[in-house]
C-alpha cells in the first residue's frame, strides 16, 4: 500500500467523525458510556465479519500487550472525554480536549523515520485557531472546572499518544482492531452499570442513529484511521484532523441544528490553510516503506 493511500483511507476516519455530533444527538438520551459500549459492540462485531473473511488466525500472533494497548487507548480517551464534559460542559473544555492532532504532529517527530518540519508546527498551528474559532463560537452549557480541564487535557494526551504509538506497531495487523473494540464495549458496559443510569433510545430514529454511530464514526472510523497512522503520512493527518470540528459544524447547520455564520468560514479558511501549509511539498517524511 502507498503512503498516499494509506493517508487517504486515514482521512476517512475524519470524515466519519464529523458525523460524530449530529448522530449522537439523535441517539439521546443514551447515556454517554452505554451510547459507547453499543457503538463499539457494533463496531467490534463489524470488524469480527472482516476479520472472519480474512482469516481469524492472523490474531493469534498478536501479543496481549498490544490487546491491552489498544482497548486501553480506545476506552481511555473516551472515558476521559465523557468524564470531562460531565465536570466541565463548557467549548473551552473542547478546546482542550481538541489538542490531540496538535499533540500527534508534534510528537511524529520521536519516530523513526520521520522528519518534523516547521511547516507541520505552523500548520497544526493554524489549523487549531481555526477549531478554536469553532469551539469557542459555541455556547457553554455551564461553567469549566479545572478537574474536567485537567482530564480534557489527558484525553487529548491520551488519543495523541495511541496514534502515535500505533505507527510503532506496524507489524500488527489492522484486524486487531476488532479486539479493541470488542474489549472497550465490555469496558464501557462494565463502567456503565457502575456509575450511569440505563436508558435506551425512544423510537426508531434514535435506535438508527446508534447503528450510525457504531458503523462509522464509533467503528468503521478506527480500522481506517490504524491505517492511516500505521502507513499514512502522519503529519499531514494530524493536521487534517481539525477538519472534524468544522465538518461537523457543517453537518449540524444541514441538520438545522445548528446556524451558518461567519465564525464557520473564518474557521474553514483557518483549518484549510493549516492543513494546505502541512501539507506543501518540500521536506517531506521518510517513507516508512523504504526507510528515505
Amino acid at each position: 500500500m502507498t503512503r498516499n493511500r494509506a493517508t487517504a483511507i486515514g482521512f476517512t476516519a475524519i470524515l466519519m467523525w464529523s458525523a460524530l455530533a449530529l448522530l449522537t444527538i439523535r441517539s439521546a438520551p443514551v447515556p454517554p458510556l452505554l451510547l459507547n459500549a453499543l457503538c463499539f459492540a457494533v463496531g467490534g462485531v463489524l470488524g469480527l465479519i472482516w476479520t472472519v473473511r480474512r482469516g481469524v488466525a492472523v490474531l493469534r500472533g498478536v501479543s496481549w500487550k498490544v490487546y491491552a494497548f489498544g482497548a486501553a487507548g480506545l476506552f481511555g480517551y473516551h472515558f476521559l472525554y465523557f468524564t470531562a464534559f460531565r465536570l466541565s460542559p463548557t467549548a473551552e473544555t473542547g478546546l482542550i480536549a481538541y489538542l490531540w492532532p496538535l499533540f500527534i504532529v508534534l510528537f511524529s517527530g520521536l519516530l523513526p523515520g520521520e522528519r518534523l518540519a516547521a511547516r507541520h508546527i505552523l500548520g497544526a498551528l493554524v489549523a487549531f485557531s481555526g477549531a478554536a474559532v469553532i469551539l469557542l463560537g459555541r455556547d457553554s452549557e455551564g461553567t469549566g472546572t479545572a478537574a474536567g480541564f485537567a482530564l480534557a487535557f489527558a484525553c487529548a494526551l491520551t488519543w495523541a499518544g495511541y496514534s502515535v504509538l500505533s505507527r510503532r506497531m506496524g507489524a500488527v495487523p489492522t484486524e486487531a482492531v476488532t479486539v479493541f473494540c470488542l474489549a472497550t464495549a465490555i469496558l464501557s458496559a462494565l463502567a456503565h452499570l457502575a456509575v450511569e443510569e440505563t436508558a435506551w433510545p425512544e423510537d426508531a430514529a434514535g435506535w438508527l442513529a446508534v447503528l450510525g454511530l457504531g458503523l462509522g464514526p464509533v467503528g468503521a472510523a478506527f480500522f481506517t484511521w490504524d491505517v492511516g497512522m500505521k502507513k499514512g503520512d502522519i503529519q499531514v493527518l494530524g493536521v487534517a484532523s481539525y477538519a472534524a470540528p468544522l465538518l461537523s459544524t457543517l453537518a449540524l447547520v444541514a441538520a438545522g441544528i445548528a446556524e451558518a455564520s461567519w465564525t464557520i468560514a473564518l474557521a474553514a479558511l483557518l483549518i484549510t490553510g493549516g492543513a494546505a501549509i502541512a501539507a506543501r511539498k518540500g521536506a517531506v517524511s521518510a517513507d516508512p516503506a523504504t526507510g528515505g
